[in-house]
């Protein structure tokens, strides 16, 4: 019985970050209240503080769910020899985590200074910073540095860029994947050309 409590609480909470993304994308993280949250889930108040007693910690909890794969694929390329195989295999593990958070990713793009007074952009860019290093040599000439740098900035502005554009999203999504290895294949390939 306390397994099926258990799944019923992480649904509820699921609910939540579920619905105040929708309300945080629909009319910004400041102008959206708990209360507004919680109607729209129709749910009291008091319900919603049994999980969340503020904003910022539905947004922090969003950030937490949205960063522990990512410090899960941090620490598989860490892990990895630094081949070329494995530069691809973590961006297309990437590809997957962006597309599963996206909504997450478009409120970031959509309230980018909430998101640096909240400090999670920090965090987020922490992250970054940490996935490069995986995916560039430190020796590299600074042109195939900058195009590890691109590869990342492709995955992420490529789901901004393309929301517009006619088609499948996953058929777009593979080929924002595609740049982005095109990018890093290049980049590693770079210094054995020359």
């Amino acid at each position: 019985m306390g397994g099926s409590r258990q799944r019923r609480r992480g649904d509820t909470r699921q609910r939540i970050q579920d619905v105040a993304v929708e309300l945080f994308a629909e009319q910004g993280y400041e102008k959206t209240s708990l209360r507004e949250i919680a109607e729209r889930l129709d749910v009291t108040k008091a319900a919603l503080y049994y999980h969340f007693k503020t904003k910022e910690d539905i947004l922090i909890s969003l950030f937490e769910d949205l960063t522990r794969p990512m410090d899960e694929l941090i620490e598989w390329g860490k892990g990895q020899p630094r081949s070329l195989d494995t530069k691809r295999e973590l961006l297309r593990r990437y590809s997957q985590a962006l597309t599963d958070a996206a909504p997450l990713f478009r409120f970031m793009q959509e309230n980018q200074a909430t998101v640096r007074e909240l400090s999670i952009g920090e965090s987020f860019k922490d992250r970054m910073v940490k996935m490069l290093d995986i995916i560039r040599e430190p020796e590299a000439p600074l042109t195939d540095q900058v195009r590890c740098v691109s590869a990342l900035f492709t995955m992420h502005a490529g789901m901004f860029a393309l929301k517009d554009i006619e088609g499948d999203p996953e058929d777009k999504r593979k080929a924002v994947l595609e740049v982005a290895v095109e990018l890093v294949t290049r980049a590693h390939s770079g210094p054995h050309e020359s």
